[in-house]
């Protein structure tokens, strides 16, 4: 069977998750996180990709982008996927694949997910009971968001922006944004989006979707929400 194509638009924000294979380890160390960021910046600046918001779990990575082009997204993973895992190979004297074929991606409707993708995403440690709290997780962007701490690879939507107007009072804005839950029925919505790769929205943003593709983007599957958490 075929595969899909690709679903990215440009300027179109979209949550792209990649796991290890058959739920394996992809992180090992210290240094092999640093060096997958230090690759994923190289494919941003290369591809014209931003990043809003990031977490690099030990089997699995989140990644918040909008691209310039229909092909940045795709350029970025592809880039990703020839240096790390050679990196890889190369440190663990291994070989064989390190990802579990093709990765996840779903385009999110800025005005009504964005900020949500931006929590699930770094609450991912907490809700994997790694961490207490998102700040005590060092691979991720959440200390960027809520406390200014650099990290130069974020380029932050202009959503984020518009919580406050200095940096202070966006990041204060933004921690009060962890103190509620994200709604059970919006956690499923990103799960199933991810699961089917299917677009993150409300139905005028799917329509939208599909009229800039020019195709019927699939139906999601129906169901009950999933338990309250963010790890996946």
């Amino acid at each position: 069977m075929p595969r899909k194509p690709r679903m990215y638009l440009a300027n179109i924000p979209a949550h792209v998750v990649q796991r290890g294979n058959n739920r394996d380890a992809c992180f090992f160390s210290n240094d092999d996180y640093l060096f997958y960021l230090d690759v994923l910046a190289q494919g941003l600046r290369r591809y014209h990709v931003k990043l809003h918001a990031y977490c690099l779990m030990t089997n699995h990575v989140h990644l918040l982008m909008t691209p310039e082009d229909v092909l940045g997204i795709s350029r970025v993973m592809q880039h990703i996927g020839r240096r790390y895992v050679q990196y890889i190979n190369l440190t663990y004297k291994r070989s064989g694949t390190l990802w579990e074929g093709r990765h996840k991606a779903s385009l999110v409707d800025a005005d009504n997910y964005l900020l949500k993708c931006y929590r699930y995403i770094e609450m991912n440690p907490v809700a994997a009971s790694m961490v207490d709290t998102p700040e005590q997780y060092r691979w991720s962007s959440y200390c960027w968001h809520a406390w200014g701490k650099p990290i130069s690879i974020i380029s932050d939507h202009s959503l984020y922006d518009d919580l406050g107007h200095n940096s202070e009072t966006k990041q204060y804005a933004y921690r009060e944004l962890f103190k509620t839950q994200i709604p059970d029925e919006d956690l499923h919505a990103i799960n199933e989006g991810l699961k089917y790769n299917y677009p993150l929205g409300h139905e005028r943003f799917r329509e939208q979707v599909e009229i800039a593709l020019g195709r019927k983007v699939g139906q999601k599957q129906r169901g009950r929400p999933k338990a309250r958490g963010a790890a996946g």
